[in-house]
């Protein structure tokens, strides 16, 4: 039994450091793993502070999502998870720059510990033309 699923895979964000694909895109859906803040050419944390973390993990969505040739206006759903909810504000603020018009929903959570101790996690599901 086919599936018609699609693997999406780019050079331009990050590798899995697990199990998993960067995304899986079926028709016209795209579900996009959560992004830390590596950097795709090095896999190091790119760090400093929330805000850099929040910018590397956009341009990683972004990256994952032009590899589906999708961009941010398709995304309907985004989950955003936080090691503090104090964070909030300044990752909010950053968010929002990638969207333009209509945002997609979201949840926000704050968990005990996220991958490499990083601050911020972002996972979306975009729906594109087919």
């Amino acid at each position: 039994m086919s599936t018609n699923k699609k693997i999406i895979h780019t050079e331009s964000a990050p590798a899995p450091i697990g199990p998993y694909s960067q995304g899986v895109k079926k028709g016209n859906m795209l579900f996009v793993s959560g992004q830390i803040a590596l950097d795709p050419l090095t896999q190091e944390l790119v760090g400093g502070d929330v805000e850099a973390e929040a910018h590397q993990v956009m341009k990683n969505l972004k990256a994952v999502l032009n590899a589906a040739g999708m961009d941010f206006s398709e995304v309907i759903k985004t989950s955003i998870f936080l090691s503090d909810m104090s964070l909030f504000p300044k990752v909010n603020e950053i968010y929002g720059q990638y969207f333009t018009g209509e945002f997609p929903a979201r949840e926000t959570v704050a968990v005990k510990g996220l991958p490499k101790n990083v601050n911020v996690e972002i996972s979306a599901v975009a729906i594109g033309n087919e």
